[in-house]
């Protein structure tokens, strides 16, 4: 069966957005899946905009979503998900709504779970934690460590499993970061602590890690599992391709246990779009 995995979308009003998203999500619709993983960062941002306008936000990111009617969706946190962390929003810790609490009312779901679909077993992390001084950070916490330790000790031998998270547990994407782009050096760009994971996969049948975040289209194996870093939905952050990865989505087929898998693009044009260092000029002398 296929499945879809799509990230980053980071909807707004601005940049046209709202228009190239649903343009993403018709693509999608027409590639008929079983079901869709969105990956994370929702919209552009809830974590450091004001309460107004992070719901106006997430009104306008579900209604757009609604072009999926009828295809099941899993939704996983990222860390433009986290409402009012940014302390600039004027957002209390005392409010019903801040942090991870309005992922898990607005998508009925928590931040990390698993389910079983047609003999395979698919595992939903949770990749951001909030520091004391309202940042973020990247890591697997202890507590969701124990559970996962549980639920693959739980999974039948043999099974097949998919595992889903935002921030990449494993990527190479810090040795091509084009100089000077911020991105390619900040905090939480990776799972600090992916070895812990990592030591709980052995002796399980993962056939495939789906990450986001980075908006670069990649697959990196590790002991022979494939991470597989998809490119964003929103690219540059609607200002174009990102690193040379078109806008897009992963494409995802399962057949007898394994993963087949490839990125497609939907058509998009950016109005405003930004030069890419990694994107092929067409004139060799033009300076980058």
């Amino acid at each position: 069966f296929r499945f879809i995995f799509f990230t980053d979308t980071h909807l707004q009003p601005e940049l046209s957005a709202t228009d190239g998203t649903a343009l993403a999500m018709r693509k999608i619709k027409s590639l008929k899946p079983e079901f869709c993983l969105q990956g994370g960062d929702h919209c552009f941002d809830i974590a450091a905009v004001p309460r107004d306008r992070s719901l106006m936000l997430l009104d306008l990111y579900q209604k757009t979503e609604h072009i999926l009617d009828g295809i099941p969706i899993q939704h996983v946190i990222g860390n433009h998900d986290v409402f009012g962390r940014d302390p600039s929003t004027h957002v209390s810790p005392s409010d019903p709504l801040y942090g991870k609490k309005t992922f898990e009312q607005r998508f009925n779901t928590r931040t990390y779970r698993s389910f079983d679909h047609s003999g395979y077993h698919f595992i939903l992390l949770d990749s951001i934690q909030i520091t004391p001084q309202r940042d973020f950070d990247s890591y697997i916490d202890e507590p969701q460590l124990a559970w996962l330790k549980q639920d693959l000790a739980a999974t039948p031998a043999g099974t097949p499993i998919i595992v889903a998270c935002h921030v990449p547990l494993v990527s190479a994407v810090v040795q091509y970061a084009p100089p000077g782009d911020k991105v390619g050096k900040s905090r939480g760009l990776l799972v600090s602590n992916a070895y812990a994971v990592l030591a709980l996969f052995e002796g399980h049948n993962v056939i495939a890690v789906l990450q986001g975040h980075t908006h670069i289209n990649e697959t990196v194996y590790w002991r022979d599992i494939p991470f597989i870093t998809s490119g964003a939905v929103s690219g540059n952050w609607w200002k174009g391709t990102r690193w040379g990865t078109p806008e897009g989505f992963t494409v995802v087929e399962l057949d007898r246990g394994a993963a087949h898998w490839h990125y497609e693009t939907y058509g998009w044009t950016s109005p405003s779009p930004e030069r890419d260092a990694f994107k092929p000029i067409s004139n060799p002398r033009e300076s980058i």
